[in-house]
């Protein structure tokens, strides 16, 4: 079963490395929490797959939001769900900066 809801975590550039990284962490967090949200509603098991699209001005790199979300998931509904991450390219769109969560893929 797939939901198709668009959601969008806006980040922001924190000067600090320490700040950062716990901005990337609370913002994945709010992610799963979104997920579990949207999978809780529907009545589902688990989550079997997530789909995001990452502006192309996001500051996390595919491997750091996947390394963030899989230590995160742990425990979760959305625990060893595949995470399928596409890159905008478009330095225009309003969401340039933004994680933006597409679909998920459940288990009833």
């Amino acid at each position: 079963m797939f939901f198709y809801r668009r959601e969008y975590l806006t980040l922001s550039f924190e000067v600090v490395d320490f700040a950062r990284n716990m901005h990337e962490a609370s913002l994945v967090l709010d992610l799963l929490r979104r997920i579990e949200g949207m999978a809780g509603e529907s009545g589902a098991r688990s989550v079997i797959g997530v789909k995001v699209r990452m502006g192309t001005l996001c500051h996390f790199s595919p491997e750091h939001l996947r390394g963030h979300f899989q230590q995160a998931a742990r425990g979760t509904l959305a625990d060893g769900a595949r995470l399928t991450i596409e890159i905008s390219s478009d330095v225009r769109d309003p969401h340039a900066q933004d994680i933006m969560l597409d679909s998920l893929e459940v288990e009833l």
